[in-house]
């Protein structure tokens, strides 16, 4: 097992890593909109997802892989009534053959923010 940390992703809230590298696969935690630079959520569902995605994108970049490996997303939103703004931001950063996924609507998510996501990709 690998630690996998970088100062292009936010720090994690609490205790837990960014993500970890088993056997050639990488395991992210859940990144949320939250900007690297100065350690605040961004405004609107939107924004926060290109965010989460960003810096899931880091995050990957640390461990040695990118977007393009991921087999496999986890998608948390507060509202489900923003799945369509959310899904739209999401098509943005995936291709085909893109990768299963779950979407779950949650009562809250840390710092309140409005998305989150963790992926599980290759090396």
């Amino acid at each position: 097992m690998k630690l996998v940390s970088t100062t292009n992703a936010p720090a994690a809230l609490g205790p837990y890593s960014q993500a970890q590298v088993v056997g050639s696969m990488v395991y992210t935690s859940g990144q949320l909109g939250i900007d690297p630079a100065t350690g605040a959520l961004l405004e609107g569902v939107e924004a926060q997802a290109h965010q989460a995605f960003k810096n899931l994108a880091a995050v990957l970049k640390a461990a040695g892989s990118d977007m393009s490996k991921v087999v496999k997303t986890t998608v948390f939103i507060k509202n489900m009534d923003d799945f369509g703004a959310v899904n739209a931001v999401y098509a943005q950063y995936f291709t085909e053959p893109f990768p299963a996924r779950s979407c779950v609507e949650v009562a809250r998510l840390p710092k309140d923010g409005l998305v989150e996501c963790e992926v599980i990709a290759e090396l």
